[in-house]
């Protein structure tokens, strides 16, 4: 039978990572173990993985404070079992997640695969409406937790990724700590004849941030991340990406047409109106709820400026840079 290694990074997240616990404890397939690696924590963990002792096969481990990236790695050169999970510790599992991979390994054998992720009934309004822009079309999560997504083969990302022993022997793990790292291990492994696959009712529960600032900062990030991902992989760096940054471009230099050319000024505004619309009529329509259909139009523009600022402020450093250059630093605060 196949063992399953679930490794979860984690920093200053104790609450967090205990109701993950709880999930994992509710599993209806028992053959794995919990590998906790504690990155450099102020606020440690260690109590609540002893509270789970008794019922899980659970290992934790303090390392000092690398990043995100490299407690992964970490995490693979201390497990036992024949296939990895990844998962971040702000997520919630149904009790059937693992039958649920493990069935679908055992039907179409995959050495790679990801797992969508959503919002739970007990989040706050702001973090469904965080969730739902996350996943909807009308952003940029129309090319991510995919299929067939508008960014080309599916990349798998660490807040709910699969990966089999062969995979980490032979991509040796991730290879920067920060910055789009699980990406960069996706193409990585793809690259090395690895197939990779979507298991759609593998997801996740994802918390992500309860407020319009840092999801502002956490998305900012990504947008740098694209442009460092390119920086390995220059062929990974596609037209869909500039999306939000033309986005933000566009909606700023409305204002500037009433100056210029007033006609546009109101295309502009029409255009802006209709989208709008659009995305709450959309958002209303998945979520059922008029407060969080609200959110999500404002947490839309979070994160599409998010992005696009990050992206022209990663860009333009990439620009003047030496073209050899990788970003490889570790990171101090987790940014997902």
């Amino acid at each position: 039978m196949r063992k399953y290694s679930i490794i979860i990074p984690v920093y200053n997240r104790p609450d967090e990572l205990q109701e993950l616990l709880e999930c994992l404890s509710r599993q209806t397939v028992r053959n794995f173990e919990v590998i906790i690696v504690e990155d450099g924590s102020r606020v440690k963990a260690d109590v609540v993985v002893a509270g789970y002792s008794s019922r899980l096969d659970i290992k934790y481990f303090y390392k000092e404070n690398g990043g995100q990236g490299f407690a992964r790695n970490y995490g693979f050169e201390r497990a036992s079992g024949d296939y990895f999970i990844l998962l971040d510790s702000d997520a919630l599992i149904e009790p059937d997640y693992l039958a649920i991979v493990d069935k679908k390994l055992d039907t179409d054998y995959v050495d790679l695969y990801g797992g969508p992720d959503t919002d739970h009934p007990s989040f706050s309004p702001i973090q469904k409406a965080i969730s739902y822009s996350m996943t909807s079309l009308f952003t940029t999560g129309g090319i991510r937790g995919k299929k067939n997504n508008m960014g080309g083969t599916f990349h798998p990302r660490s807040f709910n990724m699969g990966l089999s022993r062969k995979v980490w022997e032979q991509t040796g793990g991730f290879l920067t700590s920060r910055m789009g790292e699980d990406i960069l291990f996706s193409i990585a492994a793809i690259r090395l004849g690895f197939r990779s696959a979507l298991i759609p009712e593998a997801f996740i529960y994802h918390k992500r941030r309860t407020g319009f600032v840092p999801f502002f900062k956490q998305l900012k990030f990504f947008g740098r991340a694209r442009i460092n991902i390119g920086r390995f992989y220059p062929d990974e760096l596609k037209l869909v990406h500039t999306f939000p940054l033309l986005f933000t471009l566009g909606v700023c230099s409305i204002p500037l047409w009433l100056l210029v050319y007033e006609p546009f000024f109101y295309l502009g505004l029409i255009g802006l109106g209709i989208y709008v619309s659009l995305l709450f009529v959309d958002a209303l329509g998945k979520t059922k709820n008029v407060e969080v259909a609200f959110l999500s139009v404002a947490a839309a523009f979070v994160q599409l400026f998010g992005y696009g600022t990050g992206f022209l402020q990663e860009g333009w450093k990439r620009i003047w840079e030496k073209k050899s250059h990788r970003e490889t630093g570790a990171t101090i605060e987790y940014p997902s």
